[in-house]
């Protein structure tokens, strides 16, 4: 028998919260039936200044099945978590988790920019991705170098090598799920071998810490210039120069407002 859930837990306290974060948001969606066009991400949307959703589109998910899946491979994956001896652990798994969500997300939006300017593919202007597969793609890489020698298990199951399961899962995704982002998962590979190698490198918890705060901060501004959320408190002038934003407070009420994106497709990663 194995141990019991509430042990297992305690081992895994970041992927727990990652999970029940991921859990909340998805229902949260379906309660305010609020579409995958609202949240996830896309070329158009991004470079009309949602940069927000490169956060958003990584939390939320669109149907159970597509979180059950996410989540089951990211309980197995928790067991990052004990691996202090190799550089792994608590708090290095939420410092490059933060690295995964943000550059898998500017990588796949670099890739949808060089297909749509070099080859003229219009698809990748409109189509949209949710999902925290890249997160999931890209700790399944870095554990596969890390050690090579453990298994992947999902839906209690079904178990693969580590060391071949990112590219095993990415034909297999691709091939059972149409509409499976191909893009979305590789970026989280490349990002995770990346990690891996030590081409990315160096997070403490100040780096971590002033890295959030950053995000945080391009989160909200992001949102109150797209109109995505209204921050009435907040309020963005012009000064000399244009490119600069000024900040003054004028009030504390928010309301939250929904506008439709014109989508010509959607990709789950």
């Amino acid at each position: 028998m194995g141990k019991p859930l509430f042990y297992e837990i305690l081992e895994k306290p970041a992927t727990s919260c990652i999970i029940g974060i991921c859990s909340g948001i998805w229902f949260y969606i379906q309660k305010k039936n609020i579409g995958y066009q609202h949240v996830g991400l896309s070329y158009e949307t991004a470079i009309e200044g949602h940069q927000w959703r490169v956060i958003s589109s990584a939390f939320s998910h669109i149907s159970v099945l597509h979180l059950v899946f996410n989540m089951s491979a990211l309980w197995s994956l928790g067991v990052i978590e004990q691996l202090d001896h190799l550089g792994l652990g608590v708090a290095n798994y939420l410092h490059y988790t933060l690295v995964l969500v943000v550059v898998s997300g500017l990588l796949v939006l670099g890739m949808y920019h060089f297909l749509i300017q070099r080859f003229k593919i219009e698809y990748f202007r409109r189509v949209t991705a949710v999902g925290y597969s890249c997160v999931v793609f890209g700790w399944m890489t870095i554990l596969s170098v890390k050690q090579p020698s453990s298994k992947l298990d999902l839906f209690g199951f079904l178990s693969l090598p580590i060391s071949f399961a990112p590219f095993e899962s990415l034909i297999f995704t691709s091939i059972i799920v149409p509409q499976a982002s191909f893009l979305g998962h590789l970026s989280g590979i490349i990002v995770g071998y990346a990690i891996a190698w030590g081409l990315i490198h160096g997070m403490t918890n100040y780096w971590a810490v002033s890295m959030l705060g950053w995000i945080a901060v391009v989160f909200i501004f992001s949102l109150k210039h797209s109109g995505a959320y209204d921050f009435s408190f907040l309020e963005i002038e012009s000064v000399t120069d244009p490119s600069l934003p000024s900040v003054r407070f004028i009030g504390n009420g928010r309301t939250l407002q929904m506008n439709t994106v014109p989508v010509e497709g959607i990709q789950i990663v």
